[in-house]
Protein backbone atom coordinates (compact mmCIF):
# COMPACT_ATOMS: atom_id res chain seq x y z
CA UNK A 1 0.00 0.00 0.00
CA UNK A 2 1.29 3.30 -0.82
CA UNK A 3 2.11 5.47 1.41
CA UNK A 4 0.50 9.43 1.63
CA UNK A 5 1.55 12.68 3.25
CA UNK A 6 -1.47 15.35 3.64
CA UNK A 7 0.47 18.62 3.73
CA UNK A 8 -0.57 22.49 4.20
CA UNK A 9 2.27 24.85 4.04
CA UNK A 10 2.90 28.41 5.20
CA UNK A 11 1.36 28.05 8.85
CA UNK A 12 1.94 31.38 10.68
CA UNK A 13 2.26 32.99 6.90
CA UNK A 14 -0.74 35.32 8.60
CA UNK A 15 -3.50 34.86 11.27
CA UNK A 16 -5.67 34.00 8.76
CA UNK A 17 -3.65 31.40 6.67
CA UNK A 18 -3.39 30.15 10.42
CA UNK A 19 -7.03 29.60 11.28
CA UNK A 20 -8.16 28.16 7.66
CA UNK A 21 -4.92 25.63 8.63
CA UNK A 22 -6.58 25.17 12.25
CA UNK A 23 -9.73 23.88 10.78
CA UNK A 24 -8.15 21.60 8.63
CA UNK A 25 -6.61 20.08 11.56
CA UNK A 26 -9.18 20.10 13.76
CA UNK A 27 -11.19 17.94 11.06
CA UNK A 28 -8.19 15.59 10.72
CA UNK A 29 -7.19 15.89 7.26
CA UNK A 30 -3.65 17.08 7.77
CA UNK A 31 -0.90 14.63 8.49
CA UNK A 32 1.94 17.15 8.60
CA UNK A 33 2.07 20.70 8.17
CA UNK A 34 4.95 23.70 7.67
CA UNK A 35 5.82 26.76 10.17
CA UNK A 36 7.04 30.03 8.81
CA UNK A 37 9.92 30.84 11.38
CA UNK A 38 10.23 34.75 10.49
CA UNK A 39 6.76 36.71 10.35
CA UNK A 40 5.92 39.19 12.87
CA UNK A 41 2.51 37.07 13.82
CA UNK A 42 4.63 33.96 14.68
CA UNK A 43 4.38 34.34 18.31
CA UNK A 44 0.23 35.21 17.72
CA UNK A 45 -0.33 32.40 15.39
CA UNK A 46 1.51 29.65 17.90
CA UNK A 47 -0.40 30.94 20.39
CA UNK A 48 -3.28 29.71 18.44
CA UNK A 49 -1.96 26.53 18.23
CA UNK A 50 -1.34 25.80 21.64
CA UNK A 51 -4.53 26.65 22.40
CA UNK A 52 -5.97 24.16 20.12
CA UNK A 53 -3.89 21.61 20.60
CA UNK A 54 -5.99 19.80 23.54
CA UNK A 55 -8.77 19.77 21.20
CA UNK A 56 -7.25 18.34 18.01
CA UNK A 57 -7.83 14.67 16.98
CA UNK A 58 -4.61 14.57 16.64
CA UNK A 59 -1.14 16.97 15.97
CA UNK A 60 0.32 16.79 12.70
CA UNK A 61 4.24 16.59 11.97
CA UNK A 62 5.69 19.89 12.33
CA UNK A 63 8.09 21.23 9.78
CA UNK A 64 10.47 24.16 9.48
CA UNK A 65 9.38 26.32 6.44
CA UNK A 66 12.85 27.96 5.84
CA UNK A 67 12.05 31.44 4.23
CA UNK A 68 14.54 33.37 2.50
CA UNK A 69 12.47 35.40 0.26
CA UNK A 70 9.74 37.00 2.20
CA UNK A 71 9.34 38.09 6.33
CA UNK A 72 12.41 39.52 8.65
CA UNK A 73 15.90 38.06 9.40
CA UNK A 74 15.99 36.27 12.29
CA UNK A 75 19.73 36.57 12.26
CA UNK A 76 19.87 40.25 12.39
CA UNK A 77 20.53 42.38 9.20
CA UNK A 78 23.80 43.03 10.84
CA UNK A 79 24.46 39.42 10.22
CA UNK A 80 23.40 38.96 6.93
CA UNK A 81 23.92 42.06 4.95
CA UNK A 82 23.36 40.07 1.28
CA UNK A 83 20.19 38.22 2.32
CA UNK A 84 18.24 41.30 3.77
CA UNK A 85 16.75 44.49 2.09
CA UNK A 86 18.90 47.50 3.34
CA UNK A 87 18.50 48.56 6.35
CA UNK A 88 15.13 47.49 6.56
CA UNK A 89 15.90 44.11 7.79
CA UNK A 90 13.07 42.38 5.57
CA UNK A 91 14.59 39.45 3.60
CA UNK A 92 15.61 40.64 -0.13
CA UNK A 93 16.77 38.02 -1.88
CA UNK A 94 14.38 36.47 -4.98
CA UNK A 95 14.56 32.72 -5.58
CA UNK A 96 16.31 33.94 -8.83
CA UNK A 97 18.79 35.80 -6.56
CA UNK A 98 19.67 32.83 -4.39
CA UNK A 99 20.03 30.57 -7.62
CA UNK A 100 22.34 33.22 -9.10
CA UNK A 101 24.70 33.44 -6.06
CA UNK A 102 25.02 29.13 -6.18
CA UNK A 103 27.04 29.99 -9.82
CA UNK A 104 29.20 33.03 -8.58
CA UNK A 105 31.99 32.15 -6.61
CA UNK A 106 33.05 35.56 -5.32
CA UNK A 107 29.73 35.67 -3.59
CA UNK A 108 29.03 32.15 -2.51
CA UNK A 109 31.16 31.62 0.29
CA UNK A 110 29.74 34.78 1.73
CA UNK A 111 26.10 33.95 1.32
CA UNK A 112 26.66 30.86 2.21
CA UNK A 113 28.20 31.74 5.42
CA UNK A 114 24.87 34.16 5.72
CA UNK A 115 22.25 31.22 4.54
CA UNK A 116 23.86 29.73 8.08
CA UNK A 117 23.75 32.49 10.19
CA UNK A 118 20.19 33.01 8.92
CA UNK A 119 19.42 28.78 8.70
CA UNK A 120 20.58 28.69 12.64
CA UNK A 121 17.89 31.36 13.90
CA UNK A 122 14.72 30.20 12.04
CA UNK A 123 15.26 26.69 12.86
CA UNK A 124 16.23 27.56 17.05
CA UNK A 125 13.30 29.56 16.60
CA UNK A 126 10.89 27.41 15.31
CA UNK A 127 11.67 23.89 17.20
CA UNK A 128 11.54 25.67 20.35
CA UNK A 129 7.77 26.19 19.30
CA UNK A 130 7.78 22.67 17.55
CA UNK A 131 8.95 21.13 21.36
CA UNK A 132 6.27 23.68 23.40
CA UNK A 133 3.47 21.51 20.94
CA UNK A 134 4.94 18.03 21.42
CA UNK A 135 4.60 18.63 25.53
CA UNK A 136 1.16 20.14 25.04
CA UNK A 137 -0.08 17.10 23.11
CA UNK A 138 1.92 14.98 25.78
CA UNK A 139 0.17 16.64 28.58
CA UNK A 140 -3.15 16.29 27.14
CA UNK A 141 -2.69 12.68 25.77
CA UNK A 142 -3.00 14.15 22.52
CA UNK A 143 -1.27 11.74 19.73
CA UNK A 144 2.15 12.95 18.33
CA UNK A 145 4.08 11.74 16.36
CA UNK A 146 6.86 14.19 15.86
CA UNK A 147 10.75 13.05 15.98
CA UNK A 148 13.70 14.96 14.63
CA UNK A 149 13.95 17.70 12.85
CA UNK A 150 11.74 18.41 9.51
CA UNK A 151 12.67 21.12 7.17
CA UNK A 152 11.47 22.47 3.77
CA UNK A 153 11.34 26.32 2.54
CA UNK A 154 9.25 28.32 0.86
CA UNK A 155 9.12 28.54 -2.69
CA UNK A 156 11.45 25.29 -2.43
CA UNK A 157 14.60 27.41 -2.00
CA UNK A 158 16.28 24.64 -0.09
CA UNK A 159 16.74 22.93 -3.36
CA UNK A 160 19.17 25.40 -4.70
CA UNK A 161 22.78 24.15 -4.33
CA UNK A 162 24.11 26.78 -1.88
CA UNK A 163 21.23 27.37 0.29
CA UNK A 164 21.52 23.22 -0.12
CA UNK A 165 24.85 22.98 1.39
CA UNK A 166 24.27 25.67 4.11
CA UNK A 167 21.34 23.48 5.48
CA UNK A 168 23.28 20.64 5.30
CA UNK A 169 26.28 21.97 7.20
CA UNK A 170 23.97 23.72 9.64
CA UNK A 171 22.40 20.26 10.76
CA UNK A 172 26.17 18.69 11.30
CA UNK A 173 27.25 21.24 13.51
CA UNK A 174 24.49 21.42 15.64
CA UNK A 175 24.56 18.10 15.67
CA UNK A 176 20.45 18.16 14.85
CA UNK A 177 18.38 14.55 13.73
CA UNK A 178 17.28 15.42 10.49
CA UNK A 179 14.39 13.20 10.11
CA UNK A 180 13.02 14.72 6.64
CA UNK A 181 13.61 17.06 4.02
CA UNK A 182 11.34 17.48 1.17
CA UNK A 183 12.36 16.30 -2.13
CA UNK A 184 10.57 18.92 -4.44
CA UNK A 185 10.54 16.05 -7.09
CA UNK A 186 7.36 16.12 -8.69
CA UNK A 187 6.37 13.14 -12.16
CA UNK A 188 5.59 15.29 -14.72
CA UNK A 189 4.80 12.01 -17.47
CA UNK A 190 1.19 11.96 -14.81
CA UNK A 191 0.50 15.35 -16.00
CA UNK A 192 1.35 15.25 -19.40
CA UNK A 193 -1.06 11.61 -19.72
CA UNK A 194 -4.32 13.74 -19.00
CA UNK A 195 -4.22 15.76 -22.45
CA UNK A 196 -7.28 17.24 -21.47
CA UNK A 197 -6.05 19.03 -18.64
CA UNK A 198 -3.01 20.42 -19.79
CA UNK A 199 -4.30 23.92 -20.94
CA UNK A 200 -5.81 24.43 -17.29
CA UNK A 201 -1.97 25.12 -15.52
CA UNK A 202 0.32 27.98 -15.26
CA UNK A 203 2.81 27.43 -18.12
CA UNK A 204 5.62 28.49 -15.74
CA UNK A 205 4.71 25.68 -13.49
CA UNK A 206 5.99 23.26 -15.70
CA UNK A 207 8.95 25.68 -15.69
CA UNK A 208 9.49 24.76 -11.61
CA UNK A 209 9.22 21.41 -12.37
CA UNK A 210 11.68 20.77 -14.37
CA UNK A 211 13.97 23.27 -13.14
CA UNK A 212 13.42 21.44 -9.64
CA UNK A 213 13.73 18.26 -10.67
CA UNK A 214 17.14 19.10 -12.39
CA UNK A 215 18.35 19.32 -8.18
CA UNK A 216 16.11 15.98 -6.79
CA UNK A 217 18.62 14.13 -7.55
CA UNK A 218 20.98 15.48 -4.48
CA UNK A 219 17.90 14.74 -2.09
CA UNK A 220 17.87 11.09 -3.25
CA UNK A 221 21.27 10.50 -2.36
CA UNK A 222 20.96 11.97 0.56
CA UNK A 223 18.19 10.40 1.38
CA UNK A 224 19.59 6.81 0.60
CA UNK A 225 23.03 7.75 2.57
CA UNK A 226 20.28 8.30 5.74
CA UNK A 227 18.21 5.16 5.52
CA UNK A 228 15.27 7.59 4.96
CA UNK A 229 12.05 7.40 3.00
CA UNK A 230 12.15 8.52 -1.13
CA UNK A 231 9.18 10.56 -1.31
CA UNK A 232 7.59 12.25 -4.95
CA UNK A 233 6.05 15.53 -4.02
CA UNK A 234 2.57 16.51 -5.93
CA UNK A 235 1.86 20.06 -5.75
CA UNK A 236 3.67 22.27 -8.25
CA UNK A 237 2.46 22.12 -11.77
CA UNK A 238 -0.55 22.57 -9.97
CA UNK A 239 0.44 24.59 -6.69
CA UNK A 240 -2.57 27.02 -6.10
CA UNK A 241 -4.92 25.30 -7.95
CA UNK A 242 -5.21 21.68 -6.38
CA UNK A 243 -8.52 21.79 -6.62
CA UNK A 244 -11.17 18.34 -6.19
CA UNK A 245 -11.51 17.60 -9.99
CA UNK A 246 -8.47 17.47 -11.27
CA UNK A 247 -6.89 15.94 -8.11
CA UNK A 248 -9.90 12.96 -8.39
CA UNK A 249 -8.54 12.52 -11.84
CA UNK A 250 -5.34 12.52 -11.12
CA UNK A 251 -4.61 10.81 -7.69
CA UNK A 252 -4.58 7.06 -8.97
CA UNK A 253 -1.81 7.35 -11.56
CA UNK A 254 -0.39 9.89 -8.68
CA UNK A 255 -0.55 6.53 -6.14
CA UNK A 256 0.49 4.04 -8.80
CA UNK A 257 3.71 6.02 -9.95
CA UNK A 258 4.25 6.11 -6.14
CA UNK A 259 4.30 2.53 -5.94
CA UNK A 260 5.90 1.65 -8.18
CA UNK A 261 8.80 3.51 -7.58
CA UNK A 262 8.49 2.88 -3.86
CA UNK A 263 8.34 6.36 -2.61
CA UNK A 264 5.52 8.12 0.25
CA UNK A 265 3.66 10.91 -2.10
CA UNK A 266 3.30 14.10 -0.37
CA UNK A 267 0.37 15.99 -1.38
CA UNK A 268 0.55 19.76 -0.79
CA UNK A 269 -2.02 22.12 -0.46
CA UNK A 270 -1.79 25.87 0.80
CA UNK A 271 -5.30 26.00 1.98
CA UNK A 272 -4.91 29.72 4.02
CA UNK A 273 -5.94 32.44 2.61
CA UNK A 274 -4.33 35.88 3.50
CA UNK A 275 -6.63 39.10 4.14
CA UNK A 276 -6.04 42.31 2.65
CA UNK A 277 -5.47 43.79 6.08
CA UNK A 278 -3.08 41.67 6.40
CA UNK A 279 -0.59 42.54 3.88
CA UNK A 280 2.05 43.97 4.99
CA UNK A 281 5.92 44.62 3.85
CA UNK A 282 6.79 41.27 5.08
CA UNK A 283 4.84 39.96 2.01
CA UNK A 284 6.52 39.98 -1.69
CA UNK A 285 4.49 41.90 -3.72
CA UNK A 286 3.97 39.82 -6.73
CA UNK A 287 2.57 37.07 -4.71
CA UNK A 288 -0.15 39.01 -2.85
CA UNK A 289 -2.62 39.46 -6.25
CA UNK A 290 -1.79 35.98 -7.61
CA UNK A 291 -1.43 33.59 -4.70
CA UNK A 292 -1.83 34.92 -1.12
CA UNK A 293 -5.03 36.79 -1.70
CA UNK A 294 -6.49 34.41 -4.35
CA UNK A 295 -9.92 32.46 -3.73
CA UNK A 296 -7.86 29.81 -5.46
CA UNK A 297 -6.65 29.23 -1.71
CA UNK A 298 -10.18 28.50 -0.19
CA UNK A 299 -10.75 25.91 -3.33
CA UNK A 300 -7.59 24.28 -2.03
CA UNK A 301 -9.35 24.51 1.47
CA UNK A 302 -12.18 22.77 0.36
CA UNK A 303 -10.56 19.70 -1.89
CA UNK A 304 -8.41 19.40 1.16
CA UNK A 305 -11.45 19.07 3.32
CA UNK A 306 -12.71 16.48 0.74
CA UNK A 307 -9.41 14.44 1.20
CA UNK A 308 -10.15 10.96 3.14
CA UNK A 309 -8.96 10.88 6.74
CA UNK A 310 -5.10 11.92 7.89
CA UNK A 311 -3.57 8.85 9.50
Amino acid sequence: MVKTDIHADDYALTVNTSRDMLECMQAGKLDSISIVPNMSCFETCMEMFYEQIPGLPFVPLMSVHLDFVEGRSLAGKGEVPLLVKGDSGLMGLSWGGLFQYSYLPGKRGQVKAQLKREIKAQITRTMAAIDKCVEIAGKNGIPCKQEGLRLDSHQHAHMIPVVWEAILEVVKEEGWKLSYIRNSKEVLGVFLSETGLLKTYRPINFVKNRLLALYSHKVDRYYRAHGMEQMYLWGLVMSGRMDQDRIEKLYPKMLRKAGQDGRVLEILFHPGITLPAEVTPEIAKEAVESFYLSPDRHVEKEALMHMRGAT
